[in-house]
């Protein structure tokens, strides 16, 4: 996946847990809340990992 696809899938998974949130559904729209957070952590940390701005140096 590139970057774009990724960033549009994380916009999609917000939607849709506000849309469940919004309805009700605050179980499955937590469990989104929390899926696109990692995520999103996980991409970030990628990137920084891969520029050398994870080093304790």
């Amino acid at each position: 996946m590139t970057d774009i696809s990724k960033d549009i899938a994380i916009a999609i998974l917000v939607i849709i847990a506000l849309v469940g949130f919004i309805s009700g559904e605050f179980i499955i729209s937590s469990a989104l809340f929390a899926a696109t957070t990692i995520v999103s952590n996980l991409k970030v940390n990628r990137k920084r990992a891969r520029d050398g701005q994870l080093s304790w140096d």
